[in-house]
């Protein structure tokens, strides 16, 4: 992979970030991390499960070294491999297994974003499925601590998954191919 490449993906996943992510308020916890750099994007190269996973132990052995000031959150950009929704999927119980075998269950969780997401008993055309659709599938490594302290402090955080449905199903198929680029579209 080339550093030409590499940047693209890392600005590609960046733009989805801040434009869809954060323009949109479907996080409403990530754009105070994004504004005082402590969001770590890293490109991962793997090509098999075993080096990813290992890559994947690294960077949240790394987040825990870490103080949060320093690295809030983790973005693993995993352009090589888990095309597939359902691969990617059963990536995610592997994920897991390593999470919970290093007794990291209560103290980190990866929310799973991918180009083809698709949440259980709906359809892949449903607009609330764009809530979790980036460029690339993603890994990201989110402190359970920090997110526990950010609910804390909203009034009704379940609400978020309410409005962001809303919000997906109130754009313009124009809007979706503008913040979307890399989306199949039927």
């Amino acid at each position: 992979m080339t550093n030409e490449q590499v940047l693209v993906e890392q600005v590609l996943v960046e733009q989805w970030l801040d434009e869809v992510v954060i323009g949109l308020n479907l996080c409403p916890f990530a754009s105070k991390p994004r504004s005082k750099g402590q969001i770590r994007f890293v490109l991962s190269t793997s090509s098999t499960d075993v080096d990813l996973l290992t890559e994947f132990d690294q960077e949240i052995r790394l987040l825990e070294s870490t103080p949060a000031k320093e690295i809030e959150t983790t973005i693993i950009i995993v352009p090589a491999m888990l095309a597939d929704f359902e691969q990617y999927n059963q990536f995610l119980d592997l994920v897991d297994d390593v999470i919970y075998h290093n007794k990291w269950d209560g103290l980190f969780q990866v929310a799973s974003f991918h180009p083809d997401y698709c949440f259980a008993d709906t359809h892949p055309d449903d607009s609330e499925n764009l809530t979790n659709r980036s460029p690339f599938p993603l890994l990201h490594l989110l402190r359970e601590e920090s997110m526990e302290k950010a609910l804390a402090n909203m009034a009704s955080p379940d609400e978020i998954f309410k409005r962001n449905i809303k919000a997906m199903a109130s754009l313009s198929i124009d809007k979706i191919k503008k913040l979307f680029p890399y989306l199949k579209l039927s």
